[in-house]
């Protein structure tokens, strides 16, 4: 019987959709290595490898057999996929442009040498961005710099504004990922980005409200107001925006704060303060990575309330997802403050889930886990927090989770649970 690998759902799929790995034709406990790779837009190297056996029928599938070592151990159906590591250090995967995929070679060694030499068989997958049918439409109205990715279909849909942190940029992936799944999502940048500012010293509330404003009338979004997702510093944003702006229904903070951190923020007469640091909390690691979770002041006390956002007077729904061992904000005691907040006022208690293990940048699922990647804000590389395992199963159900939230509090009547190509 000749050697064969056989993917499940075939030979493409989107990045967060899980993929069945079998192999047949070896012989009865026949040991092999499997090692999956593949090169990002930048040319660095991600790769997983795992050690395995065949059952007593030269059949070997990874929903059933555990992996006896290598980058993972115990039956891990997707292991080879999340657990891949990068070959530079300090280096963190971001899917620059969605229209092209990731192709992954996906090969099967003889043996269990630690080196393995004798490749057996070798298939090619396309781990894709963007579903057939999503459209992906370029932003530039006004001072907008966006891409507003719709989901296949008539519509109109749930709409939902998706900002990114503080490394600056445009980016898609996530959007694009979640039109897939029935939303109407718009990517937005803020800085370092064609003719908006290079940096992040000031930002003006107003920007932000056009994009509200933009997805809120568009012809395709199903109202009567959008949500927001948000993570790192795009989380405080969010928050920022949900306490001063109408419109806003539902919002999803990812590791964010419940203070506006890292620059000032203006919105008509007002201004919001940055949250202020103190550098000498800063602790160094034995490796010279920088950990930064304690130097932010907290903005519960005076005088540093200045920059806490009065999410007191949001009208949206709340849903916070933080991992416990987040090393770039408190994100966890951010959250149980912002409910504290919230019910003191007589709003919604917000949802929290608070995931153990778990660090700072929560992915899609199947991101590969970046412990450690250079902070523009900082200037230099600092931990994030977070075990591999542990987080890599965070993402897959935080995925699950904010989409979930926004379908009960959005409305979808056209919901999308299997994005296949």
């Amino acid at each position: 019987m000749d050697l064969t690998v056989t993917l499940t759902p075939g030979p493409r799929s989107l990045w967060d959709e899980p993929v069945a790995i079998a192999v047949h034709g070896l012989a009865p406990a026949q040991r092999v290595t499997l090692r999956a790779s593949f090169l990002d837009e930048k040319g660095a190297l991600f790769q997983a490898s795992a050690l395995y056996e065949a059952d007593a029928g030269g059949q070997l599938d990874l929903a059933r057999a555990p992996s006896l070592g290598g980058s993972y151990s115990g039956v891990e159906p997707m292991g080879l996929f999340w657990s891949m590591k990068p070959d530079k250090p300090f280096w963190r995967l971001v899917k620059r442009d969605v229209q092209t995929p990731f192709l992954l070679d996906l090969e099967v060694y003889e043996g269990h040498d630690p080196q393995p030499s004798k490749l057996l068989t070798r298939v090619v997958h396309e781990r894709s961005f963007l579903r057939p049918g999503v459209r992906r439409i370029p932003v530039r109205e006004g001072s907008l710099r966006a891409t507003l990715f719709l989901p296949p279909g008539s519509g109109p849909f749930p709409g939902i504004i998706d900002i990114f942190g503080s490394g600056g940029g445009l980016f898609e992936y996530r959007a694009s990922l979640l039109a897939a799944h029935g939303f109407a999502v718009l990517a937005l940048a803020y800085y370092a980005f064609e003719d908006l500012p290079k940096d992040m010293k000031e930002l003006h509330l107003e920007y932000f409200e056009e994009a509200v404003q933009y997805l809120k009338n568009h012809s395709q979004v199903k109202g009567p107001g959008v949500g927001l997702l948000g993570l790192s510093k795009g989380g405080d944003l969010c928050l920022s925006m949900a306490s001063h702006l109408k419109d806003i229904t539902a919002s999803v903070i990812i590791n964010g704060s419940v203070a506006n951190v890292g620059c000032v923020l203006h919105y008509k007469d007002m201004t919001i303060p940055p949250l202020k640091s103190d550098l000498k909390r800063v602790k160094m690691t034995e490796d010279g990575f920088a950990d930064i979770v304690e130097a932010l002041n907290n903005p519960l006390e005076e005088p540093n309330r200045e920059s806490l956002i009065p999410i007191e007077k949001a009208e949206s729904c709340f849903l916070f997802l933080v991992g416990s061992d987040d090393h770039n904000y408190r994100s966890e005691f951010y959250a149980n403050e912002a409910a504290k907040l919230l019910q003191a006022s007589g709003k919604k208690k917000p949802e929290i889930i608070c995931y153990p293990a778990t660090g700072h940048l929560m992915e899609p699922p199947y991101f590969p886990v970046c412990l450690v990647s250079f902070h523009s804000l900082v200037g230099k590389p600092v931990i994030w927090g977070g075990e591999i395992r542990a987080h890599s199963m965070a993402q897959i159900d935080a995925w699950k989770q904010l989409q979930a939230f926004f379908h009960k509090h959005l409305g979808n009547d056209q919901i999308t649970h299997s994005p296949q190509f």
